[in-house]
This record gives C-alpha cells, sequence and structure tokens, in this order.
C-alpha cells in the first residue's frame, strides 16, 4: 500500500516539467563503495581529509596516489544498485516524455553514468579520471594498478610495510607532466561551470530530490534551501536525519536502492 507521503511526492512529480536530484555517498554505500568517513573510516592510519588535500599532495604525491590507487581497485569491480538503475530509467522516461531532468552528484564513483544516467554533474570530480599539472588536460582513465609501481601496493591495515614512491613511479600525460586524480580535494574550490551549472538547477527545478547525503558538505548542502526558496518540491532519503530534514517537505527513511525504485517507478504519467 502506497503511504500518504509517497503519494503526495509522486503528485507532486505528476505536476512538474523540471527536476534536479542531488545524490551524496549514501547512494553509492549501498554498491560497497567506501566512504572512508566516519567510524572504521582509515585507511591504514589516514583518514581522507588527511590525504585528499593540496597540502598532502605537496609533501608525498606518492603516498596519495597509493590511496588512491587504492580506492580505484576497491571501485574497479563495483556495480550500480537499485537506486542508481531507478534513477537512470526515470531520467529515460522523464526527458523522453519532454520534461527537463539534472543529476548533481557529489559522488566521485562513477555508477551514475554506469547505469546510464545522461546528465550528470559531477561536483567533486571523478576517480577515473586524471588531470595534467602541466597542460592541464582532463581524461578519463581506468588503468589498475594506475602505474606499474603500485601493483601490490595499497594495503590499508595499519602495519602495512611503509613505500616510497619517486616522482618516476607517477602517472604521466602524453606531454611528460604528472597526473593527479581528477576529484576536488578538501581546501579546493569547486569547478566553477559544474557548481553555476548546479545552482541553475536549484533555482530552476519544480522538484528536489536529495538522496543519500548528509547535507553537511558545503556548497552542495547550499542547493537544498536554494531550490526551497525557489518554491521547489523538497523530498529527502536517507538512512537517518540530516540537518535539511527540518526544512523539506518530506522525508522518507531507509535505503535508497529501496526507496527511490517505490518513488520514481512507473512516472511520468502525464507528457507535454
Amino acid at each position: 500500500m502506497v503511504s500518504a507521503a509517497i503519494a503526495a511526492f509522486r503528485a507532486a512529480l505528476g505536476e512538474a516539467t523540471r527536476v534536479m536530484v542531488l545524490s551524496g555517498a549514501g547512494v553509492s554505500a549501498e554498491s560497497g563503495v567506501p566512504t572512508f568517513r566516519g567510524a572504521g573510516g582509515l585507511w591504514r592510519r589516514w583518514s581522507a581529509t588527511d590525504l585528499a588535500t593540496p597540502e598532502a599532495w605537496a609533501r608525498d604525491p606518492g603516498l596519495v596516489w597509493e590511496f588512491y590507487d587504492y580506492r580505484r581497485r576497491r571501485m574497479a569491480d563495483v556495480q550500480p544498485n537499485p537506486a542508481h538503475r531507478a534513477l537512470a530509467a526515470f531520467e529515460e522516461r522523464w526527458t523522453a516524455a519532454g520534461h527537463q531532468l539534472a543529476l548533481v552528484t557529489q559522488n566521485i564513483d562513477g555508477l551514475h553514468e554506469l547505469a546510464g544516467s545522461r546528465n550528470v554533474t559531477r561536483l567533486h570530480g571523478s576517480i577515473w579520471h586524471v588531470r595534467c599539472l602541466r597542460c592541464g588536460a582532463v581524461t578519463p582513465n581506468r588503468d589498475v594498478p594506475i602505474t606499474a609501481a603500485y601493483e601490490g601496493a595499497g594495503s590499508p591495515e595499519p602495519d602495512a610495510p611503509s613505500r616510497r614512491f619517486g616522482p618516476e613511479d607517477l602517472p604521466r600525460c602524453a606531454c611528460s607532466g604528472v597526473l593527479r586524480p581528477h576529484v576536488v580535494w578538501f581546501g579546493e574550490p569547486l569547478g566553477a561551470e559544474d557548481l553555476e551549472g548546479a545552482v541553475r538547477a536549484a533555482e530552476r527545478c519544480d522538484v528536489l530530490l536529495v538522496v543519500g547525503t548528509s547535507a553537511v558538505v558545503y556548497p552542495a548542502a547550499g542547493l537544498i534551501p536554494l531550490a526551497r526558496r525557489s518554491g521547489a518540491v523538497v523530498a529527502e532519503i536517507n538512512l537517518e536525519p540530516t540537518p535539511a530534514t527540518r526544512d523539506v517537505d518530506h522525508h522518507f527513511c531507509g535505503p535508497a536502492g529501496a526507496v527511490v525504485p517505490e518513488l520514481l517507478d512507473d512516472l511520468p504519467k502525464r507528457t507535454t
């Protein structure tokens, strides 16, 4: 039996033409993507906030790449879950009906795209892309290990033997420049074009669906009140309340893989 809250949300979608989805780590956690945040989130003796920074890169780029190479190895075989697939299927039906959908994600794992989502804005970059520090080129890269020097490295255990990686071990661009992960590190600004696109989507959407985000990381979290002030109906899916919960129209408590399909399957009913 469909609850009154689900019926109300689906009714709001029935009146909408522009939908925005904001997704966070909670979507991908169900696929087995490690978050490296919170209890038990250490890699060796470091947290992501220790290594995902410009300062860590300046001190030891080889160690930073060892961390990211380990993450890439863990993510290489991870598959989209029902939430990713439901969002991709909804986008296909929604846009075929002449409507607009913008999916803005804080995740770097590429699972939305792997599920088939097309109009994706990656606020925090992609772990499957690299950026050259010399020429600035951003290119896809799924090499695991990232270079031969990292074969067998990356153990997360605290007592793992320490290995030093020199400049000759780092991945290189065709121009010979050093490549870094194309992700936004702590202390770095978001890409201006990505942020501007996300802000426009929040200002213009009729419905905002917030899925699996803690609503504490800015500027992404600021998109939620922005959409609300602009008149959007805002719904949140999370395992627990967040700082945004008191200000949304609907809060659905549960795993994204179960709730998202229930909200979106078989919609839209109406065409323009």
